[in-house]
């Protein structure tokens, strides 16, 4: 069994990451239609250097990092994180990716984004959950909003793309601003 069932949602689970993922990770990590939206364009990974980050991510590195997976048949969607967690302030930063075009816009970042907040809500303590968005991904935003993410600031033109300047918007949850537990498998207590 490659990927393992830890936070489950409607159509999308949340498995620990797999070394064995490393070269579909690579090819994601290295397109501009991925990449221009996590920051990392101008960077180059080896096969090398991400089978080493997926080993550091499968150990207490004190980051919970996931790979998002189709329930219905097990299928590698993208990643998503928790990181930079911070007690006892309790809070935490989050962002996720989906690799292929062709399962953008389907809802699956919606599911993998509500189980990584549930998560660390309900089960890690946290009390503020934290992203960063670049100005030009409108999409992102709205899904953002549409989760109960805020802006609670910008870093004007901070962002160079293509020849333009972009905002780095910064965006919030609070606990109490997230009711519900969108994980299937949780226990009822």
């Amino acid at each position: 069994m490659k990927y393992v069932q830890k936070i489950v949602g409607e159509s999308v689970y949340l498995s620990p990451v797999h070394t064995d993922d490393a070269e579909t990770y690579i090819r994601w990590l290295n397109d501009f239609r991925v990449t221009d939206g996590l920051g990392q364009s101008t960077t180059t990974l080896s096969l090398r250097e991400e089978h080493e980050w997926l080993e550091r991510a499968q150990s207490s590195n004190g980051n919970h990092d996931f790979a998002i997976v189709r329930l219905s048949d097990d299928k590698l969607l993208g990643n998503g994180s928790l990181f930079n967690l911070r007690a006892p302030s309790m809070h935490a930063e989050t962002g996720l990716f989906i690799g292929e075009a062709e399962n953008r816009g389907k809802g699956y970042g919606t599911q993998a984004l509500r189980l990584l907040v549930s998560y660390g809500f309900f089960y890690l303590n946290l009390h503020n959950i934290m992203l960063k968005v670049f100005s030009f991904n409108e999409a992102a935003i709205g899904m953002y909003q549409k989760i109960g993410f805020r802006e609670i600031g910008r870093r004007r033109q901070s962002y160079f793309l293509n020849g333009k300047r972009y905002d780095d918007v910064m965006m919030d949850i609070l606990r109490e601003e997230f009711p519900i537990n969108y994980i299937k498998n949780a226990q009822e207590r």
